[in-house]
């Protein structure tokens, strides 16, 4: 979804039919990360209950990173072409890494070095690949400029938009990943607060990014439609 939008907004009818799927999953991943952190949700549901709604969410992300990654390499052939492909690819890397960091977070009695070795470390390198992903989609869409006055495009254009509201997306998630630490000395973790709300910011941001793709991908088929 990153860097999704930077596709031709004419597309085939078959490639609009992927993009909806592609939404979809982006959107559904965001909203449980977003409902997982939200105040007084694991107190109804349950720790078990809460752990398998993130756990679903990164399935989600990574049903819909995967299918992203499959429409650049083969339906646009920019497999190591440009940095839109290398966005995708390292997002679906990223994709993984929270796989394997809500998986280990659903089993219970973990020390906590097993929790910052099994659960937090692979959400810390997830995200930090989530943040290199975002910057670079969010570099394409404004081209190669050197001064912070030129970072923005001249011309408010959806590709940029959704580039700068999921690259808002990454830094909240980067922060909430520092956030979820699990320091040693007293086996509490390091910030809850920005932890809690650095990951439901940062799929609010996700959510919006999944809603404009789809706006796009209507848009598309709306273009697509013969007249």
């Amino acid at each position: 979804m990153i860097g999704h939008a930077l596709a031709p907004a004419r597309r085939r009818p078959s490639a609009v039919d992927w993009d909806r799927w592609l939404a979809a999953g982006f959107a559904i991943g965001s909203a449980c990360f977003f409902v997982g952190p939200f105040p007084g949700f694991v107190q109804a549901v349950g720790q078990g209950a809460d752990s398998a709604v993130f756990f679903a969410g990164s399935i989600f992300f990574t049903v819909a990173a995967a299918l992203e990654l499959r429409e650049g390499t083969l339906r646009r052939g920019r497999r190591f072409a440009d940095a839109s492909w290398w966005s995708a690819a390292i997002q679906f890397v990223g994709t993984l890494l929270f796989n394997a960091s809500t998986f280990h977070a659903l089993q219970t009695g973990l020390s906590t070095h097993e929790q910052n070795r099994l659960v937090w470390a692979p959400d810390l390198f997830g995200s930090a690949c989530f943040l290199v992903s975002g910057a670079l989609a969010y570099g394409v869409t404004t081209g190669p400029h050197v001064l912070p006055a030129q970072w923005r495009p001249n011309q408010r254009d959806p590709a940029w938009v959704m580039a700068a509201v999921n690259l808002a997306g990454c830094v909240l998630f980067g922060v909430s990943a520092i956030a979820s630490y699990v320091v040693p000395s007293t086996g509490s973790v390091l910030a809850l607060a920005p932890a809690n709300w650095g990951t439901a910011l940062g799929a609010l941001c996700f959510l919006i990014g999944a809603l404009l793709l789809g706006s796009e991908q209507r848009h598309a088929e709306a273009q697509a439609a013969p007249h």
